[in-house]
Formats: C-alpha cells, sequence, structure tokens
C-alpha cells in the first residue's frame, strides 16, 4: 500500500524503544495502519496524540509488510486534551473507531462526520454544542456496520440530547464493541458521567 492523504490519527501505541503503530482514518482508504518511525521521541510526541489531523504518507514493499508511516502535523487538537470534558470526548470518539472499523475498508461519510464532531468538539463553547453530533456519529456507525437504527431525533435540548446518548450506550456495547476489551467502554462510561454533571 502506497498512499499520501489527510487522515485523523486515531490510535497510537508504543512500538520498541522510540517507534509508534499509528492507525489512522482516511476518507478514501478507510482505516490503516503504519510504522511511524520515532513516533515516540520528542519532535513527534505532540503529533501523535489520537485526534490530530495529519498529513500521511504510507509507503510498503509488500501487502504482509507493515507500511511505513509519514506523519506531519495538519491541525492539533492536543490543547483541548487537558480540559476533562473534550479530552474525554475525543478520546471516546477515536477508541471507538480504531477499535469498530475494518481495515482499508472506505467509509467516506464516517471520516468526515469524525472530522466535524472532533472540530465541534474543540470549537464549541460547552458539550451542548457538539453532543447532538457525537449522538449522530454513533448512530452513523451502528448503521455503516450492519446494525440498522433509525437516525436519531435530537432536539436542540440538552436533556434530550443526554437521553439519545444513553439509549445508544446498549447497542454500541453488544454489536460494535462486542468481544473488545472493557476499557474501550470504560471510555463512554467516564464520558457519561462528565456529561451527567452538565444536567
Amino acid at each position: 500500500m502506497n498512499l499520501s492523504a489527510p487522515a485523523i490519527l486515531i490510535a497510537s501505541r508504543a512500538h520498541g524503544e522510540t517507534a509508534a503503530i499509528a492507525r489512522l482514518l482516511t476518507e478514501q482508504h478507510g482505516l490503516v495502519a503504519g510504522y511511524v518511525a520515532g513516533g515516540r521521541g520528542r519532535q513527534l510526541r505532540p503529533v501523535m496524540i489520537p485526534g490530530n489531523a495529519v498529513a500521511l504518507e504510507l509507503r510498503s514493499k509488500s501487502e504482509s509488510q507493515l507500511p511505513f508511516a509519514r506523519i506531519e502535523l495538519a491541525e492539533s487538537r492536543a490543547p483541548w486534551m487537558t480540559e476533562p470534558l473534550p479530552a474525554a470526548a475525543i478520546q471516546w470518539a477515536c477508541a471507538l473507531t480504531a477499535s469498530t472499523l475494518p481495515e482499508r475498508n472506505p467509509y467516506p461519510s464516517l471520516y468526515s462526520a469524525l472530522d466535524g464532531l472532533l472540530t465541534a468538539i474543540c470549537h464549541a463553547p460547552s458539550a451542548r454544542g457538539w453532543l447532538a453530533a457525537m449522538v449522530a456519529y454513533e448512530a452513523m456507525l451502528l448503521r455503516e456496520l450492519g446494525y440498522g437504527g433509525q437516525k436519531p431525533e435530537i432536539s436542540g435540548d440538552f436533556e434530550a440530547q443526554f437521553r439519545a446518548f444513553r439509549q445508544l450506550h446498549r447497542p454500541i456495547g453488544e454489536h460494535l464493541l462486542a468481544g473488545n476489551p472493557r476499557d474501550v467502554m470504560a471510555a463512554r462510561v467516564a464520558l457519561g458521567e462528565r456529561l451527567a454533571r452538565m444536567e
């Protein structure tokens, strides 16, 4: 696989002493993974934050080899990772995406929706400005992966949005995250607890 594309970094884990394995969502190629040399070093550490928008170059010599990834920061969402509620929302949206989408299947609508959701989380004055987008994104994931469900009807009322958020908890756990580590769903629980304090 050889590609150059805008991407959203959705997961990163340590590999060896200084490298990292990155998982990224692209519009035309779906979820891809790559080896980032120096990904845990001082220069790339601020780039390797889930939620960041990046310019991605992916190169591999064979289909069986994990591609090498070169990543440049396009838009940092790091400043919002110091705020508890936006950080919880970004972490959940990225963890959900990384844990559910199959690799190399394009989902252009999900890419656009995730990018819009992350932008809303970072720029809305409060969760009242992005919770409806979170619910819509979760519902879209369920539909795109074949678990049906209608588009949720979400009014501008925060309490109605929060009820819709809670109603999706079970289908996400039973369908999208069945068999996944519990800590993935724990990220949604943590987000729900923070949202509940706003009611």
